[in-house]
């Protein structure tokens, strides 16, 4: 009988596992994200991780011959579904379906996995988690943009970042459209290269350089692959290359007369004053390059950025990338009127990954003190500490091995990095005492006897 081939565990590329520390800070920055999205008067919402491939749509892919490319796609039932690429065009589907019985505007939040045929690498993967609010139905832009910038602010300083790790870049797109059109570039196509290219300025490798390989002819990575631009003659990609370093809104408006132009200047002027009147004006920057490269944004653009790098898997420092993006955008897709919608994405893979360096001695795991079992016969007594270290809310253990020795027992403690074990033999028990073990003390002073009364109190000074 022939032996069958055992496999190898292995993940594909682009996935990943997590686990310990890193699982503890999701779940402790998600939770502080989901209480920002209800501070700020959002309701939850929860779609499908799959929907109709027509619903979803293109708008994310750069493969112009393959606009599905990079979305996973499958077919069943005689109808090609997929897996949701973002969050925010089941929202768009699940408002249509639902407008009716739905306050006006609409404002939601939505954490979820979401799953992209993308190249991954410094934290990005095939399969992450996205944490949205949007807005959606009749609204002031100025004032909804606002809100969703103070939101972004209070969020990730309550997440543990200082005003001074992160800068929120916002623009409209309204801007740069008026340049593409002063420049005479009006091809659909040309434009949407011109636009994506742009996008990537922040991403790890291009700068302005990249930037403008894309606006030309064609650019190269550093494996070899090229990637068609948008094919501009010398003078436009120079004209949009000079734009994106201005960062005045007088020196655009002596730049590009255009009417288009001044519509996208007077609302970023108005976006201001309201900003004014909050708290997160000064951590808020006119950026004209944050543009963002998907197509159904028609305003308001914001990306978020870090001021500190981050080490990748390799250990070579690497710039972290955008953090939270989103804008203004129009849903005409559906049948009936279209609706406006404005909103941000937090990319909570990406900011536990930068979070875990900046902050990883500070991450509260609140780890478990193991009650360890020198001896079978008292195992009732054991149960007992662990159910009165329970009952007083103290995350607890019990070895689950009796007739192993109690250094193989402190070797499992060690191993999940604990702090505190529990241990008491005859003796012990006898006199009414247990003796509190602190795995992270120093040799010789990190263990102490208390009488069983004052366990709880003397444990707790100590976790």
């Amino acid at each position: 009988m022939k032996e069958k081939k055992k496999l190898i565990a292995s993940l594909p590329n682009g996935f990943q596992d997590s686990w310990e520390s890193s699982l503890f800070l999701k779940k402790k920055l998600i939770k502080i994200i989901e209480q920002n999205f209800i501070k700020f008067g959002f309701s939850p919402l929860e779609t499908s991780p799959m929907e109709f491939s027509s619903m979803i749509g293109n708008s994310l892919a750069e493969d112009e011959q393959n606009l599905m490319s990079d979305i996973y796609t499958f077919s069943e039932d005689g109808a090609d579904i997929s897996l949701i690429y973002d969050l925010s065009m089941p929202l768009a589907r699940f408002y249509s379906q639902n407008y009716l019985n739905l306050p006006n505007p609409y404002k939601r939040f939505q954490i979820g996995r979401v799953f992209r045929r993308e190249k991954p690498g410094n934290g990005r993967y095939k399969s992450f988690e996205q944490c949205d609010c949007d807005i959606i139905g009749k609204f002031d832009v100025k004032q909804a943009n606002a809100e969703l910038i103070n939101i972004v602010a209070s969020t990730l300083i309550d997440c543990g970042l200082d005003s001074s790790d992160f800068v929120i870049g916002v623009s409209n797109r309204k801007i740069m459209q008026g340049l593409l059109s002063q420049l005479n570039i009006v091809d659909e196509i040309q434009k949407k290269r011109v636009l994506r290219a742009i996008d990537k300025l922040d991403k790890p490798g291009f700068g302005l350089q990249g930037v403008e390989e894309l606006l030309k002819k064609e650019r190269k990575d550093e494996s070899g692959a090229i990637t068609k631009g948008a094919n501009l003659n010398d003078f436009q990609a120079n004209e949009i290359i000079e734009f994106l370093q201005i960062k005045d809104f007088n020196e655009i408006s002596k730049k590009i007369n255009n009417p288009l132009t001044k519509e996208g200047i007077i609302e970023m002027e108005d976006l201001f004053n309201i900003l004014s009147y909050g708290n997160y004006k000064s951590l808020v920057k006119f950026d004209p390059s944050k543009i963002r490269g998907l197509d159904i944004y028609t305003g308001f653009t914001l990306e978020t950025n870090l001021n500190f790098k981050v080490k990748n898997a390799k250990g070579k420092v690497v710039e972290p990338g955008s953090i939270c993006s989103g804008g203004e955008y129009l849903v005409t897709k559906f049948k009936g009127d279209p609706f406006l919608g404005s909103g941000i994405s937090i990319g909570i893979t990406r900011l536990v990954w930068c979070l875990s360096q900046k902050i990883k001695n500070e991450i509260d795991e609140n780890k478990p003190v193991l009650v360890c079992v020198m001896d079978e016969k008292f195992l009732d007594k054991y149960y007992a500490l662990l159910n009165k270290l329970r009952n007083n809310g103290i995350n607890s253990e019990i070895f689950l091995e009796s007739n192993k020795k109690l250094s193989k027992q402190l070797e499992y403690a060690n191993r999940k990095d604990l702090k505190l074990a529990i241990i008491c033999g005859e003796n012990e028990f006898k006199d009414n005492t247990i003796t509190i073990k602190n795995l992270k003390g120093l040799k010789g002073s990190n263990q102490s006897t208390v009488l069983k009364d004052d366990l709880i109190d003397e444990i707790k000074k100590l976790i």
